[in-house]
């Protein structure tokens, strides 16, 4: 199995829309688009590392820029630039005819957004860990499932009067996880899907709502080569949640989008270099709404830009090979 497929682990990087410029809703632990190049399928027993890049470059946009930008001369820039380290243990363990896996991964975040806001922040994000994940192949079809449950600690700086004055999240993140794959004669037809469930802000007891993922790749592998085109989709599917107790520190729903929808083109180009797997892929915002029907004047802005990957994936150690018995003839 080509060693690119270890980004199947997990949510492999972490972009948090939203530091010192605080606004609570609509943010993503997960970059968009983290998953793709992964598959459903698992590499031989062993313990991988996996080094992720990515530079985020993108404006705001939505009808909350009409209050940010009333000239319309201009508008507000985000920037990202991401560093992630995760490691992939593969024991050789096998439950319910699945094979199991388990990841961490430790992102290194830095980000601004631009004029008006003018905020910037860098440092360590919050650590993601995947305790279990399961992967079924369908016999020898080429179809593959699997499935697990990522984890965002609340183990991130608590910074500001809202607590997102630093660069991680103050709240956990519950994300499950589902992928559907073929991965049979070099093609890897792959939909990663999963979902970020958000608890309570322990600073002011705002809870953004869940937000659904899905990474598509669709590569084929000719030699050592692989490429083909990919795109993902990310959107929040239910209504942020802004208690008593919350609306004392003064947030509210009415201050963030309820609702945005975010979809992505592009393209990935791999070589496996045999002791180590490199994968570049880059996408394209091509479309990006944010709204808040509630709210009498809409605050809702939403980031739409490119993205540009890059992943190195290599096996730190596999287990000794079994030694074969001597052969003896008379």
């Amino acid at each position: 199995m080509n060693s690119k497929t270890l980004l199947a682990a997990a949510g492999i990087a972490a972009f948090a829309f939203s530091p010192a410029y605080a606004t609570e809703g609509g943010d993503q632990m997960t970059k968009p688009g983290a998953f793709i190049g992964s598959s459903a399928g698992v590499p031989p027993p062993g313990i991988y590392m996996f080094n992720q890049v990515f530079t985020y470059q993108a404006n705001l946009a939505g009808p909350g820029t009409a209050a940010l930008n009333p000239l319309g001369t201009h508008k507000t820039g985000v920037q990202a630039a991401v560093d992630v380290q995760g490691f992939l243990f593969v024991p050789g363990w096998t439950f319910l005819g699945a094979t199991y896996d388990a990841v961490i991964v430790q992102p290194f975040v830095m980000q601004s957004l631009g004029n008006p806001i003018n905020a910037q922040a860098a440092g360590m994000f919050n650590t993601y860990i995947v305790p279990v994940e399961l992967s079924w192949k369908l016999g020898a079809s080429g179809f593959a499932v699997k499935t697990g449950l990522g984890i965002y600690l609340d183990d991130a700086t608590v910074n500001g009067a809202n607590g997102l004055g630093g660069q991680g999240n103050p709240y956990w993140t519950y994300q499950p996880e589902l992928i559907l794959s073929y991965i049979k004669d070099g093609w890897n037809l792959t939909a990663a899907m999963y979902v970020e469930i958000n608890t309570a802000n322990t600073v002011t007891h705002y809870t953004t709502g869940d937000l659904f993922h899905a990474d598509f790749t669709a590569t084929k592998t000719i030699g050592k080569w692989t490429f083909g085109p990919v795109a993902y989709y990310v959107g929040q599917v239910t209504d942020d949640k802004c208690p008593t107790s919350c609306i004392a520190t003064g947030e509210s729903t009415l201050l963030h989008s309820s609702r945005y929808d975010v979809w992505a083109v592009g393209a990935l180009v791999g070589y496996d270099f045999g002791p180590a797997s490199l994968s570049v892929w880059a996408t394209q915002e091509v479309s990006a709404k944010a709204s808040n029907t509630a709210a009498s004047v809409d605050p809702s802005v939403v980031a739409q830009g490119t993205t540009v990957f890059a992943t190195l994936s290599y096996r730190l150690w596999a287990p000794d090979a079994p030694v074969q018995p001597a052969m003896y003839h008379k």
